[in-house]
């Protein structure tokens, strides 16, 4: 290799990591963007109902977390947003209660008639929660819902809703536990890059069936 081959070849290699650098912070500053977006209150219109997304319980106490989840669903429901609840969330452990039953348990302690409980005990993650509240939704005839989670956390649960089909709007918890500003720095930071992974992944299933097309066209 002789030194203009040589050079030639440093410079494409600099090149290509510069842009893929700009590529991927651009994504991640658009990302952030929109987890911050999410973030805030909007403007609710009546739904079906609330679907809380599964947080930590504490044996038969929710988590902090899971608890101002819980009480923002409540207060939904008490003015008129929501018709219904919806808890999702299974157990982290065997024999121990599971997060939706933890926020059922909750909820009717606190004055929502059981009746207006319905809950999914097996998911593990936001997409396995949303996924079973589907199910669970379209066994109870119900159409529209106010997603209900941490400020940071609505964005991706949004865009995945909206991937399977649902009819939602989002509304934050107006309190977190993330109070520290190194806390809420690090939380958008996390919710951020997972909601650029979520979407880069999307694009890539639909990657085959590209080829594929470019490939039954050309070929």
């Amino acid at each position: 290799m002789n030194a203009s081959t040589n050079f030639g070849f440093w410079y494409c290699l600099r090149s290509v990591i510069v842009a893929g650098s700009l590529f991927v912070g651009t994504n991640f500053a658009i990302s952030v963007a929109t987890v911050y977006q999410f973030s805030h209150p909007q403007v609710l219109s009546e739904a079906d109902a609330a679907i809380v997304l599964g947080a930590a319980a504490w044996d038969k106490r929710p988590s902090p977390v899971f608890r101002e989840r819980i009480n923002h669903a409540i207060y939904l429901y008490r003015t008129g947003k929501v018709k219904k609840i919806l808890f999702t969330g299974g157990s982290p452990k065997s024999g121990f209660m599971t997060e939706a039953a933890v926020g059922r348990r909750y909820a009717i302690r606190n004055g929502v008639d059981a009746s207006d409980i319905i809950y999914e005990n097996h998911s593990r993650d936001t997409w396995q929660n949303l996924v079973n509240a589907q199910a669970i939704a379209e066994d109870n005839d119900l159409d529209s819902f106010i997603i209900v989670s941490d400020p940071y956390h609505l964005a991706r649960a949004d865009f995945m809703a909206r991937d399977l089909g649902l009819n939602v709007q989002v509304s934050p918890t107006p309190t977190t536990r993330y109070t520290a500003t190194q806390s809420k720095l690090r939380f958008l930071a996390q919710e951020s890059y997972t909601l650029m992974m979520y979407q880069w992944v999307k694009l890539l299933a639909h990657f085959p069936q590209f080829i594929h097309q470019l490939h039954t066209r050309f070929l």
